[in-house]
C-alpha cells in the first residue's frame, strides 16, 4: 500500500481502534465492529441467500455465496467471542431468503447462536422479521452512545451506525489504483462495510455517502487480507 496508509504493528494489524460518539470500539479485518465494553459484535448486509434470490428471479449466479459468508461470519465469531451480534439489516437478499435456506446453512447459523444473543436489524431487503432461525427483531437498535440502523439518516445522528450502501475506498499502490471494501468514520457516525460475499459498493465520494460525513475528519479503515489501513479522506483517490 501506499504511504498514505498507517502501517500497523504488532497486534493491532488487524484492527483500528477508534472512539464513536465516545465510544470505544475497533474496526476488525474481519468486516465486524467489536465494542469490547458491551462485548457485542456488529456485522453489516451479509445478503444470505443472493445466489438463491437470484436464481428465482431466473439469473443464475455460483450457489456458494451463503457457505463462503456463514464460514467468515464463524471466523470472526471464533476470534472476538461476544456476548451479542447485531446483523445491521440487509441480512437476507430478500424476503423468502431465510424461509429457503437449506437446512446445512440453517443449523450452521443456528450453532453459531448458541449461547448468546442476537439482533437482527429491518433492512430494505429483509423488511419482516427472518423465520426459522433464533433472534430478536428491531428497525433500530441503541446500546452505550450508539444506535444502530441499516439505511443512516441524512441529518447528522451522533453514534449512529448504519450499513445500506456498502462503502469502498481507492488508493494508489507502485501506480496502480485500489479498491479495498472500509469501515468510514468521522467520530461521529459511522457506515459498515457490506460482509456479504457477492456484495459490490460505493466510493465514499459517492454523492449518496459524502454528505454524510464532516470530511475533515473522515477516515476510511480498509480491510486488506491480513491487516486494516486507515486513511484520511484527503489522501483517498477519486
Amino acid at each position: 500500500m501506499s504511504e498514505a496508509l498507517r502501517q500497523p504493528t504488532g497486534d493491532d494489524m488487524r484492527e483500528a481502534e477508534i472512539s464513536l460518539n465516545g465510544t470505544a470500539a475497533v474496526c476488525a479485518c474481519e468486516g465486524v465492529l467489536y465494542l469490547p465494553d458491551s462485548g457485542l459484535m456488529a456485522v453489516s448486509d451479509l445478503h444470505l441467500e443472493k445466489g438463491a434470490a437470484f436464481a428465482r428471479r431466473g439469473l443464475l449466479l455460483p450457489p456458494y455465496d451463503t457457505a463462503a459468508t456463514l464460514a467468515r461470519l464463524q471466523l470472526a465469531i471464533a476470534r472476538y467471542r461476544p456476548k451479542t451480534i447485531l446483523s445491521l439489516g440487509d441480512s437476507f437478499h430478500d424476503r423468502k431468503g431465510s424461509a429457503h435456506m437449506p437446512a446445512p446453512y440453517r443449523d450452521a447459523l443456528t450453532a453459531m447462536q448458541q449461547g448468546r444473543d442476537w439482533i437482527w436489524i429491518e433492512g430494505n431487503h429483509d423488511p419482516e422479521a427472518p423465520v426459522g432461525v433464533a433472534g430478536a427483531y428491531y428497525s433500530e437498535f441503541h446500546t452505550e452512545t450508539l444506535v444502530f440502523r441499516h439505511e443512516p439518516s441524512r441529518n447528522p445522528t451522533p453514534g449512529e451506525v448504519a450499513g445500506h450502501y456498502h462503502p469502498v475506498a481507492r488508493v494508489v499502490r507502485r501506480g496502480k489504483g485500489v479498491r479495498r471494501a472500509c469501515f468510514a468514520t468521522d467520530g461521529n457516525r459511522l457506515l459498515m462495510p457490506a460482509f456479504g460475499s457477492t456484495t459490490g459498493g460505493l466510493l465514499l465520494d459517492h454523492p449518496a455517502i459524502r454528505p454524510l460525513f464532516d470530511t475533515a475528519r473522515l477516515a476510511a479503515h480498509l480491510i486488506g487480507d491480513e491487516r486494516i489501513y486507515s486513511i484520511p479522506y484527503s489522501r483517498l483517490q477519486a
